[in-house]
């Protein structure tokens, strides 16, 4: 059975469906939850919550590299894509190269390339607008919404600022082979307001059906970004969704949190989907036999968690489970949940249920008031 590494700030979502593929897995990320050790015969850790810490993250590769096939990057390389090379010719990195990413997250090639080929968006400038009101200031190297506050923001070299546009916040999940997309899924996000952060990403549900004309402009955008870019794998793009106007925000060149929605779309799972997409055509696609979603509960205040909670967490079912000995800051994750149904409706109303469930644990354990996860 190979052996294949997943990176990320959190790579449970990715460990898991490596494992479903047959692969015995190796986790690198920022949590070691539970769960991510679970699906993983060995772990490393290799950052924070906020950021892979690189020379953490080269040792653990090249540590790796007599014993695995290549190694799947996930969320949080977007501020330091030169680390996508860090293995070098003994550890390949399964996912799109450096120069590709950096094309993709730069806010002036993305959004000339967006208006070159009719593509809607938000109205993006590259200094800080004069009046500040109804702006969002946004740094090109984040994820997760954590890289999103209100303008002016904190001037970043990697800063841009978009006008805030009404709509509901959704993405396409695809698979690209450099020439066309496959779409997994089209996905409702979930955001949560954290401090001063308003957009921070709380989890999705999919699939969702959309109208014919936001299918049809979701499916002309990626027709024009997969070879404008060369996209190939696993990827997701993020947009607005007003009526029937589509308003494009950003693409993740690379597996996002949403694949956890699609287990069964086609043999072997995601992870190993994206390694045939990345060289091979694209595989065949099966409809979701039903509709999931997951959400992502976050701590109101610091908390340590002792092995009771642990225990408890994992008892009720969720997933992303701290081990004992963690500590969580305020506004951090604490865990995520999980449901499945037959409709998109059923699903958020068990998603709540299971909220519910992990809040009053929490208010239980320590007397302080539960955090709310709040849809978008």
């Amino acid at each position: 059975m190979a052996r294949l590494a997943v990176a990320g700030l959190s790579v449970r979502a990715l460990a898991e469906s490596a494992r479903a593929g047959g692969f015995t897995v190796v986790g690198l990320d920022a949590f070691g939850d539970r769960d991510t050790r679970a699906a993983c015969v060995a772990w490393r850790r290799i950052g924070d919550a906020l950021r892979i810490e690189p020379v953490a993250f080269q040792a653990a590769l090249h540590e790796l590299a007599p014993d695995v096939i290549g190694w799947v990057p996930g969320g949080g390389f977007e501020d330091d894509p030169a680390l996508l090379e860090a293995g070098g010719d003994a550890l390949p990195c399964f996912g799109l190269g450096p120069e590709i990413v950096r094309r993709v997250r730069d806010p002036r090639r993305f959004f000339a390339a967006l208006d070159a080929h009719g593509i809607g968006h938000p109205e993006t400038v590259f200094a800080p607008p004069a009046d500040p009101r109804g702006w969002l200031a946004k740094r090109a190297g984040g994820c997760g919404g954590t890289h999103v506050e209100p303008a002016p923001g904190a001037g970043a070299a990697d800063a841009y600022w978009q006008r805030l546009q009404p709509g509901d916040a959704m993405s396409a999940l695809f698979l690209a082979d450099g020439e066309r997309a496959g779409v997994v899924g089209l996905n409702r996000q979930f955001v949560q307001a954290l401090g001063p952060l308003p957009y921070v990403y709380a989890g999705a549900v999919g699939p969702v059906a959309a109208a014919p004309a936001v299918r049809a402009a979701v499916d002309a955008a990626l027709a024009a970004l997969v070879p404008e870019f060369g996209l190939r794998g696993l990827c997701s793009l993020d947009f607005l969704v007003d009526g029937d106007a589509v308003a494009v925000l950003e693409l993740n060149p690379r597996p996002s949190a949403t694949m956890q929605l699609y287990p069964d779309v086609c043999p072997g799972g995601l992870v190993r989907a994206h390694l045939q997409a990345l060289t091979d055509p694209l595989p065949v696609l099966a409809e979701p036999r039903l509709v999931r979603g997951h959400r992502v509960v976050f701590a109101n205040a610091p908390r340590d968690v002792d092995d009771a909670l642990s225990h408890a967490l994992a008892g009720l079912g969720a997933h992303d489970v701290p081990v004992p000995g963690t500590r969580i800051g305020a506004g951090e994750p604490v865990c995520s949940v999980s449901a499945a149904a037959g409709s998109v409706a059923s699903a958020q109303a068990r998603l709540a249920e299971r909220v519910d469930a992990v809040e009053a644990l929490l208010a239980a354990g320590t007397g302080l008031r539960p955090v709310l996860v709040l849809e978008s």
